[in-house]
């Protein structure tokens, strides 16, 4: 991300904490070169596009998040077009897989004094007898990428909640479904991709009829986080030497 100054950088990147600033954990693994996501912007018609694309899925994404964490809180959510079908999945989900939420760690500020980072955790939960770091994903599918930022909240949380030994990833998302063929539609963030059964050469010729939204819900457990941690403050090693300039002005470095 481009900063124009050094308060957009601060206030871009990182937190004041205690009249000390600290870069923010998203930042830092925003350093990771992403192929995926650079082959999708390279097939969108140009740059702005794929800009709008990615603040609309944003939004969507921070308006599912606030549903479900309203939940978890036993608050009753906003139900709209986008968190109806996720809430509905969700609540179902946690009928046969309860997951008991810490309500003081939800949306929780994580702060690493020692290596100076810090970071907001969606949750703390207790999954099947463990307690771990909960992080909510809206994206297609779970990405190896999401370990670093949660490696970055396990290590001083497992300081602070001397139970913790684990984290999981959950994936919420929601698609519609083809009434003929079976394929499926995904539009967020405005952008529709269809995914089309492989095992129906005549899908690619089907007038589709789509059914209404349906939520979808996934969690996987990480339980090792040693060497996601040890790459996490490799990234911020890159982090900082990319962002020197800003960082001596603020005094983070000399």
């Amino acid at each position: 991300m481009d900063f124009k100054n050094i308060n957009e950088f601060k206030d871009g990147a990182g937190y004041v904490i205690e009249d000390l600033w600290y870069p923010r954990v998203t930042s830092i693994v925003g350093i990771k070169a992403k192929p995926a996501l650079y082959r999708y912007y390279a097939g969108l018609k140009n740059f702005e596009e794929g800009e709008r694309i990615k603040q609309q899925s944003a939004d969507e994404g921070t308006i599912v998040h606030e549903a479900i964490q309203a939940v978890m809180r036993g608050e009753e959510p906003i139900l709209t077009d986008i968190t109806k079908p996720v809430v509905e999945a969700y609540r179902k989900f946690i009928e046969t897989t309860p997951i008991e939420v810490i309500p003081e760690y939800i949306e929780r500020r994580i702060t690493n004094h020692d290596e100076r980072y810090s970071g907001t955790c969606d949750a703390v939960a207790m999954i099947g007898g463990k307690l771990g770091v909960l992080d909510i994903k809206t994206s297609q599918a779970i990405y190896r990428d999401y370990c670093l930022q949660t490696s970055a909240y396990v290590e001083p949380l497992r300081h602070e909640l001397k139970d913790l030994s684990t984290r999981w990833i959950l994936r919420i998302d929601q698609a519609e479904s083809c009434r003929k063929c079976g394929g499926t539609r995904r539009t967020k963030g405005g952008n529709e991709k269809i995914r089309l059964p492989w095992k129906n050469p005549y899908a690619k010729f089907c007038k589709h009829e789509w059914s209404e939204p349906q939520g979808a819900i996934e969690l996987k457990e990480f339980s090792d986080f040693d060497d996601d941690y040890k790459a996490f403050l490799g990234a911020k090693v890159l982090w900082e030497w990319e962002n020197i300039d800003w960082l001596r002005q603020i005094g983070y470095r000399q």
